[in-house]
Formats: C-alpha cells, sequence, structure tokens
C-alpha cells in the first residue's frame, strides 16, 4: 500500500482534547496521531471515542493524515474504539503492544468488517504497528513481510521495560539501555525485511530540541525515515531531520548520473575513491525519499 503523504513526523495528541487534536491537526506534522491508548483514562475511553469520531467527522478534507491510536487487542476496548472511529473514516491506525503478525492479521479481519459496513473500500485504511511493546514481540519483529495494511513499524521502550519487569531502560548517562537499543534495531531491521516505513520513537524530553535534532539525524542516518513526536515544538526539527538536504540530493543525483553514464559498470572510481552498486541503491533510495526520482 503506497501512501499519498509523507510520514516524516508523527504528532500524538489525546482522545479527549478537542484543543489538543487540533493543534495536532494544524501543525505541520505529516500525520496527526490521535490517541485512544495510553493518553487517556479508563473512565474516559468512551467520551474520547465520540470526540475523536467528531473530530475526524468534521474534518473530510485531509483526512488521510489523521489517524489513530486505537487499545491493543489483548483488553477490552478495541473493538468499541473501531466501533466509535471507523464510521468517521480515519486515514490510518495505530496498533499497539502487538504479540506478533496474528494481531495485525486479526485487525484486518475487524477493519474489513467495519470498512464493508461504512461503505469504504475493503483494505483502504493503513496501519502502523507498535512491534517491540511486549517481551513475546521482540523475537517476531521479522515477520511483517505482506502483513495486511502494514506501511510502517515503530517501536517503544517504556511499555517494553514494563513488560520485561525492567526497573528502568536507561543507562547512568541517559542512553538506552542495550535491550531497548536492540529494540530500535529489531524494528528497522523487521521494517526492511517487510519493504515498509521505519519510524523513531518518541523524545519524551519535548524541551531538549538540539538533542532531538541530533538523535533524529543519527537515526536517520541509520535507515530510519520518521519519527514519533509528544508536543508541537518537536515537529519542524523532525521534518528538517527527515528531509534529505540539497547537498545529499545534489550528491545522490552525481552517483546516479555517472553510473547511467557508465551502463554495465559493477564498480567506478568517484572523487579519490571507488563506489559500487550499494552506493548507486542508497542514492536512488535517498532520490525518492526526496522525490526527485
Amino acid at each position: 500500500m503506497t501512501l499519498p503523504i509523507k510520514m516524516r513526523s508523527w504528532l500524538f495528541a489525546p482522545g479527549d482534547s478537542e484543543k489538543k487534536m487540533a493543534k495536532a491537526a494544524d501543525s505541520a506534522a505529516d500525520i496527526a496521531l490521535f490517541d485512544l491508548e495510553d493518553a487517556v483514562a479508563t473512565e474516559n475511553k468512551p467520551l474520547a471515542r465520540q470526540m475523536v469520531h467528531d473530530f475526524l467527522a468534521a474534518r473530510p478534507e485531509g483526512r488521510e493524515r489523521l489517524w489513530v491510536r486505537v487499545n491493543p487487542l489483548d483488553g477490552p476496548y478495541t473493538l468499541d474504539d473501531l466501533a466509535a472511529i471507523m464510521p468517521a473514516r480515519p486515514g490510518g491506525i495505530m496498533l499497539p503492544k502487538v504479540y506478533g503478525r496474528q494481531d495485525v492479521e486479526l485487525l484486518d479481519h475487524y477493519l474489513t468488517a467495519f470498512e464493508a459496513a461504512h461503505g469504504i473500500a475493503r483494505g483502504s485504511t493503513p496501519l502502523i504497528v507498535l512491534v517491540t511493546e511486549t517481551a513475546e514481540a521482540m523475537f517476531h519483529t521479522g515477520d511483517y513481510k505482506g502483513a495486511p495494511r502494514v506501511v510502517a513499524l515503530t517501536w517503544g521502550a517504556e511499555d517494553l521495560a514494563d513488560s520485561i519487569g525492567a526497573s528502568s531502560n536507561r543507562n547512568a548517562d541517559g542512553s538506552y539501555g542495550f535491550t531497548y537499543e536492540l529494540a530500535r534495531s529489531m524494528c528497522l531491521l523487521g521494517a526492511a525485511t517487510a519493504g515498509v516505513t521505519a519510524i523513531e520513537t518518541i523524545q519524551g524530553d519535548f524541551r531538549d530540541l538540539d538533542g532531538l535534532k541530533a538523535r533524529a539525524e543519527k537515526v536517520r542516518r541509520d535507515g530510519y525515515r520518521g519519527m514519533l513526536a509528544i508536543h508541537p515544538a518537536q515537529v519542524d526539527v523532525i521534518n528538517a531531520a527527515f528531509t534529505p538536504t540539497e547537498e545529499e540530493i545534489a550528491e545522490a543525483q552525481a552517483i546516479v548520473d555517472i553510473f547511467a553514464a557508465n551502463p554495465g559498470v559493477g564498480a567506478i572510481g568517484y572523487k579519490g575513491g571507488m563506489l559500487d552498486r550499494p552506493y548507486l541503491s542508497r542514492a536512488e533510495q535517498l532520490l525518492r525519499q526526496a522525490g526527485a526520482l
């Protein structure tokens, strides 16, 4: 499934706050993500479902970038979430706390039924999946190739720490511990295996924009193509970090051009070094990311 929108920045907003949903929807975020899960207390979930439905229904234009995080399938709320929001045609769904591909396949069945009931094209509601929030899910991050509806994978460290009984997910210097760096890597490898977009998890300190910039640029170099955000102030930094610069585009185009001028060559001299086919592939990927190819 190919989306007509970018997926650099995903801005969360609690589903029981019309003000925060409006701020997210009106922001520069590529995707506004209305939360029915962690950001909403249990007693407020029925109200939040109705508020998200009403907000979506009132904004038919640009709805493809208005997504909803539903509650996890191992709890009692998911079907109620879907029954409330699907008539308003959300742009997509985030599924948290999966245990494996079977959760995606079950959600696909649910969504197909709701799409049929509400005159929505079947299979047209895309998914982003949180693939590291349970210990079991860590063993299945590579299982999403061909999974229905999935366009992106992302990861989380807080719920994973809870799942394994850890007292912290951080080292003494504030960096993620080994298990959580492993989760980041497994999400990236899983997304590459599935041929979908890898999305970095949140940065909790929304005031540290310098740290956010450094982290976002680092994970983009690693292969991530977007990042979750919890505050509007983070959006511009994330968008910039995941947008190829003019210099990067020019360099990539030069590599593509030199291979095009020398068809059939496996390796070629360039700027005092040698380039082989993986360099060409990476250059082409960057140009596609920039919309230049």
